[in-house]
Parts: structure tokens; C-alpha cells; sequence
């Protein structure tokens, strides 16, 4: 058999496994439960306000908008802290003594971190089916989310795996990753249209592939009128498709070299050094 081909079967059957498991995890249903709980929340406090210089309700904006800086948001900050975590504790050590250890490790947190969403998104999208009106007005529109949803995961699983890499311990990704993840989100026009922030800040969002995830999430969600409240009046799928397929590129050329050179940095010594680097940071 292939060495490499077994190597990444081995990751596949990883990441299902870890994912049925965490299925099962009271933790991560509450987590579920916790986010659909308070987007809906939200939604539902604002569900008579429209949009200004439309007549779509707020709701119907956001959802898309929330979904896709959730989807940016989580694949981004999970993957980073189950690296960094594994990175402490051996894990990624014993993938590295495995042939082709490596290759399968990255593909289970690549499966792991992608069928993830899943949960999340029907949490939020059955309830809101069925709160709000205006949501998905043609059924083509499923095509555009699903299209949007593989490119933005190609997108950004890069950025949470680099983050992982090379942040220095597992308390330091919510200062490296985390900050910079929520202040990101907080100019891609999820939560305030991005033609009412300053000129700068418009350019600055539209080099992140948050504000194109949002804006191809509500290209799909939303009715082809509403694009008029967009910048530069329409959904501009071509530059969407091109600046994720950017990040998706880069993200391919630069992971497998931070992490190999990651993989080979790593050690026993290292190891236990990081794990009493965090029992005292725990006293």
C-alpha cells in the first residue's frame, strides 16, 4: 500500500472519529447550543429594524453576514489552539516518528475542523428558516453557499494552521490570533455596513478574506435587489471567487513549510518544557 495514501486514510478515520466524539461531548454541545442560542437572540431583539437604504429587515442581513464570520472566525482560532495544544502535550512528537506522520496529522485536523461547521451552521440555520422571512429567495442560492463555504474554508484553515505553528505557547493564541481575528471581523461589514467606515479601514477589510466570506454568504442568502446596499452596488462574485482563491493559494504554498520546519523544531526537551511552562502558568 502506498505509504502516503494509508498516512492520510489514517488522518481521514482520525478526524471522523474526533468529530463523532466531540458529538458526544457535553462540552461542545453546550458550545453549540451556546453561539445558535445567542445569534438567534440577537437576531430575534432585532427583528424589526431594517437596514438603512433598504427594506430588508436586519435579521435577514446579519444572518449570512454572522455565518460567515463565524465560519472565518472557527477555523481560524480552532485549529491554532488544537495545534498549539498538541504541539505541548506530544501529540504532534509521535505523528513525527510515524512515516508520514505528519501528512496525516494535517489531514485529520483539516477534516476534523471543516465538518465542524456542521453542527454549528444547522443550530443556526433551522431556527432561523423558521424565525425570519426573506432568507434564500432562490434555490440557486444554495449552490453560491455551498461554493462560498468550500473556498472560505480553503481560505482560512491555512491561517489557523501557520497561527498554530508558530505562536509560542497555547496562551498565547488568543493574544496573537484571537484580538486580531475579532478586530478583523469587527471592519468586514458583519455587523455595520462597510461603506459607513472610514476609507482606509474599507481597504484594509477587503484584504482579509472575512469580508468576502460575508459578502458571498449574503450573495446567497439574499435577494439579487439587496446587492444594491453593497459597495460598489452589486455582489462582486468574480473578485469574491479571486481573493479567496488567493488566500487559498498562499495558504498552500506557506503551511507545509511552516509546518515541516515546525516539525522539525520539535522535541522531547521542548515538550516537557512546555508542559511545565503551562503547570505554572495554571499556579
Amino acid at each position: 500500500m502506498n505509504p502516503t495514501r494509508h498516512a492520510i486514510g489514517l488522518g481521514l478515520r482520525r478526524g471522523w472519529t474526533e468529530f463523532v466524539l466531540s458529538l458526544r461531548s457535553p462540552q461542545d454541545q453546550g458550545f453549540y447550543l451556546f453561539m445558535g442560542l445567542a445569534t438567534l437572540t440577537y437576531l430575534w431583539l432585532n427583528r424589526d429594524s431594517e437596514v438603512a437604504g433598504t427594506d430588508l429587515l436586519l435579521p435577514t442581513v446579519a444572518l449570512p453576514s454572522l455565518l460567515g464570520a463565524l465560519l472565518a472566525f472557527g477555523v481560524i482560532i480552532g485549529p491554532a489552539y488544537s495545534l498549539a495544544m498538541e504541539r505541548e502535550d506530544g501529540t504532534l512528537l509521535r505523528h513525527k516518528a510515524l512515516p508520514h506522520g505528519m501528512q496525516g496529522y494535517v489531514t485529520g485536523q483539516l477534516l476534523y475542523h471543516s465538518i465542524g461547521l456542521v453542527p454549528l451552521l444547522l443550530v443556526i440555520l433551522v431556527p432561523g428558516f423558521l424565525l425570519f422571512d426573506g432568507l434564500m429567495s432562490e434555490p440557486s442560492g444554495w449552490l453560491t453557499f455551498a461554493w462560498v463555504l468550500v473556498l472560505g474554508l480553503l481560505a482560512t484553515l491555512p491561517i489557523g494552521m501557520v497561527l498554530g505553528s508558530v505562536v509560542p505557547s497555547v496562551q498565547k493564541v488568543g493574544t496573537w490570533g484571537m484580538l486580531p481575528v475579532l478586530a478583523v471581523t469587527a471592519i468586514s461589514g458583519i455587523f455595520a455596513p462597510l461603506q459607513s467606515l472610514w476609507g482606509w479601514v474599507q481597504v484594509v477589510a477587503q484584504v482579509f478574506p472575512t469580508y468576502w466570506i460575508g459578502l458571498g454568504m449574503r450573495s446567497a442568502f439574499l435577494p439579487d435587489a439587496a446587492a444594491a446596499a453593497e459597495l460598489g452596488g452589486s455582489w462582486r462574485t468574480g473578485m469574491t471567487v479571486l481573493v479567496l482563491l488567493a488566500w487559498a493559494v498562499a495558504g498552500l504554498l506557506v503551511t507545509p513549510r511552516v509546518l515541516r520546519r515546525m516539525a522539525r523544531r520539535q522535541s522531547g526537551s521542548q515538550v516537557l518544557e512546555a508542559k511545565e511552562a503551562a503547570l505554572q502558568w495554571v499556579k
